[in-house]
């Protein structure tokens, strides 16, 4: 598909003709300076309050609708998902399935897996469209972008909230977040950045000159690797680059195939050419093993795993002499994420937000609530009650019966390792306060669980479980610093976490011991929940690069400026008034 019209004769192509020595470029017509419509925040309900626009009640127009949808994918599955290289579908044959969380019997879709050969030709075309991609006016990308997030809001959005809660368990409200008003917000918010980014220019000129910062895209193409959590992330893994001007290969999700497909032919839909995102879905080893061994490699963006990325960022490493430079390593990965709770606290606050923060979408998310600290005294004396009363009252089911809060966690290889680490608390002498049991005969059901522990170093206190679990340690009310440094030093993350306390003195002085435990702090807030735009999310340790996805920030590491300037007047002599 072509976006940029007939082809202009200039004296370039010209002197082509007459002197083919001579290298011509690609026409870059720019008749204008162009200003952004006014960017905002996707309206989802529950928001503000007094701005929502889809509330998914029972009856209303939005409930209807997407009712209409998930029960049309739950009927018609399985789908067909091919590998996409060029604009072209390809089928391998060889198959594997995403099945249905709530309902592991059903196959939501079955894919075509790529092998190397179909990486190597994956990366040569992207690498063909590059150039034209990159030469692309400015406004032209951006325009793109701007439609991709308008279909995704109104044409397309009940459909990919759909795939995104019957292939990756989300209920409606997660779901809406995520598919219906982030992936929007990442695309709007990231066309609004890359402009303010381009505007960045030298402050000063000397007399006679100009000076300007050209902000180039990377060379070779980039190695995108999503999640399944968040079908929002997997289009902003391949957008931010491909925004800038840079070619993607993009490896999704075994879990989140479909959705991460629709999310591929709404781009393309949107004007994106073909070969500059190449759809690669497949076994990680050998599609992954395929770039990072190729010389025109350049950058890696990666939501997943610590020790997938350490270990991506391992062989990176080990191919630095046959890369044509250093790559970009962009990564956000997992966290272990807290909530201090200060005895000036508000109880009810609390309750509420570490219910939402532990148990929203399973705890699957890497910014989720894990650890909970807690003063003895309020402990003690109705918290944890009412904690465990809440959590008791949480409904649990498939995503197509919306009345649930809690749905599947996504696959039996999760189901299996959160089941493990609540037994393995067990035997450390952690007592569940509720839930710790599961059932995976029908789905991957796991139930709300609290752990109480008298030791802060405790399995489920230090390890990522990725699931609805939460541990809570009590602390002497008279030990604030102490319990600061355990937070601090218990595990090797660094994402999220939260600090909940009426005393302003108490709030800052706890902010200030906890400053690098969490690249992300809230006050009174619960620690997930970033919105693009407002909140950059990003963390450190080893949980990532922090390079602030949903900010200008990020696009920094898809860019490589030249610096350029120019002489308006030739200087006399070579000689400077010292040599006289």
């Amino acid at each position: 598909m072509t976006i940029l019209g007939p082809k202009p004769t200039t004296a370039s192509t010209c002197l082509a003709h007459s002197y083919p020595h001579i290298i011509t470029m690609t026409p870059v017509p720019t008749f204008g300076e162009f200003k952004l419509p006014e960017i905002n925040n996707e309206p989802m309900v529950g928001y503000n309050h007094t701005n929502s626009k889809r509330n998914y009640e029972p009856n209303s127009k939005d409930r209807i609708e997407l009712q209409k949808a998930v029960d049309e994918m739950l009927a018609h599955g399985p789908y067909e998902v091919p590998i996409i290289i060029d604009g072209q579908e390809f089928k391998t044959g060889k198959l594997n399935k995403q099945v249905n969380p709530g309902n592991h019997a059903h196959a939501l879709c079955h894919y075509h897996e790529a092998d190397e050969k179909m990486v190597q030709l994956a990366i040569e075309g992207a690498l063909k469209a590059k150039k034209q991609w990159a030469n692309l006016p400015w406004s032209e990308r951006a325009a793109i972008g701007m439609k991709a997030a308008d279909l995704i809001a109104n044409k397309y959005r009940y459909k990919l909230l759909a795939a995104t809660m019957v292939g990756q368990g989300k209920n409606a409200w997660q779901a809406e977040i995520d598919a219906g008003a982030e992936i929007c917000d990442f695309l709007r918010f990231g066309v609004k950045y890359i402009d303010d980014m381009y505007s960045i220019q030298p402050p000063r000129n000397s007399p006679a000159v100009w000076n300007r910062t050209e902000y180039r895209p990377l060379e070779g193409f980039v190695l995108a690797v999503s999640p399944f959590n968040f079908t929002a992330i997997a289009g902003n893994l391949v957008m931010t680059p491909a925004l800038v001007g840079n070619v993607v290969v993009w490896k999704p999700s075994p879990m989140a195939i479909y959705s991460n497909y629709l999310v591929y032919k709404i781009l393309e839909e949107a004007g994106v050419p073909a070969g500059v995102i190449q759809f690669v879905p497949g076994p990680a080893e050998p599609i992954v093993g395929a770039a990072l061994s190729h010389r025109e490699f350049t950058s890696l963006h990666f939501t997943g795993s610590t020790f997938v990325f350490k270990s991506l960022w391992k062989q990176i490493s080990s191919n630095l002499d046959l890369y044509r430079g250093y790559p970009r390593i962009v990564g956000e990965t997992g966290g272990k994420n807290f909530h201090f709770v200060h005895k000036s606290a508000d109880m009810d606050v609390v309750v509420t937000q570490c219910v939402r923060a532990a148990f929203e979408y399973q705890g699957q998310k890497c910014s989720a609530l894990s650890r909970l600290y807690v003063p003895k005294s309020m402990w003690e004396n109705g918290l944890k009650e009412k904690l465990i009363e809440r959590t008791k009252s949480l409904s649990m089911g498939p995503v197509n019966e919306f009345k649930h809060f809690v749905g599947p966690v996504v696959a039996k290889h999760s189901f299996d390792k959160i089941m493990g680490l609540i037994d393995e608390a067990k035997k450390e002498g952690g007592e569940i306060l509720v839930g710790g049991k599961g059932d995976d005969s029908v789905g991957y059901y796991v139930q709300p669980t609290i752990i109480e522990t008298k030791d802060p170093m405790s399995v489920t206190m230090v390890k990522e479980i990725f699931g609805p679990v939460i541990t809570v340690f009590a602390y002497p009310d008279d030990k604030i610093e102490e319990t600061c440094a355990l937070v601090d030093s218990t595990t090797e993350y660094a994402l999220t976490g939260s600090i909940f306390a009426s005393d302003r003195h108490a709030l800052i002085h706890i902010s200030n011991l906890l400053r690098d435990a969490s690249g992300m702090m809230y006050y009174n807030d619960k620690c997930t929940g970033a919105v693009v735009g407002q909140q950059p999310f990003g963390g450190a340790r080893a949980s990532g690069t922090n390079d602030k996805a949903g900010s200008m920030n990020i696009f920094f590491r898809f860019v490589s400026p030249r610096t350029i300037k120019e002489s308006m007047l030739d200087p006399p002599t070579h000689l400077y008034p010292s040599n006289e």
